[in-house]
């Protein structure tokens, strides 16, 4: 398997009221995130990898809300225990962060072997529960920048 690239995608799905969809990670039990995923080549469209990683880890299909990319880049440090699937030497990973736009929430199909539960929340509930502090930023600018 080829390492994965320090280039990815966050994708905070939420509906008009803000109800924010999060995921459960199957490997690390009490972390919830958003979906995210890294780009499976270099030159994929990030908007291209928002939509795949959105029907990989949701089966929600981006056609039925409204996809915008939110001009957020934010680069971190990869954790310790995730950095054994990047290349040697790579230590940090930049994100784009977008938003998907649904009318209400949707049922939601887990890829089971990323996530073993899912929750729609209020953004104030959700950003409390997420691990991340890049996910919990995004979600709160949702929130504050529809009040």
């Amino acid at each position: 398997m080829s390492p994965k690239l320090p280039l990815s995608v966050l994708v905070v799905i939420h509906t008009l009221d803000l109800q924010v969809l999060l995921l459960e990670r199957a490997q690390r039990p009490g972390y919830w995130q958003s979906v995210t995923g890294s780009l499976d080549w270099l030159e994929e469209p990030l908007e291209q990898a928002a939509a795949r990683e959105v029907l990989e880890e949701t089966g929600i299909d981006t056609a039925d809300g409204r996809l915008a990319r939110w001009n957020v880049a934010n680069t971190f440090e990869i954790y310790g225990h995730w950095r054994h699937r990047f290349a040697p030497g790579v230590t940090h990973n930049t994100e784009h962060v977008f938003g998907l736009a649904l009318r209400a929430p949707r049922p939601v199909t887990l890829a089971a072997d990323e996530h073993m539960a899912f929750a729609w929340l209020p953004w104030q509930e959700a950003a409390r529960r997420c691990f991340s502090w890049s996910n919990r930023d995004a979600i709160r600018m949702l929130g504050e920048n529809a009040a």
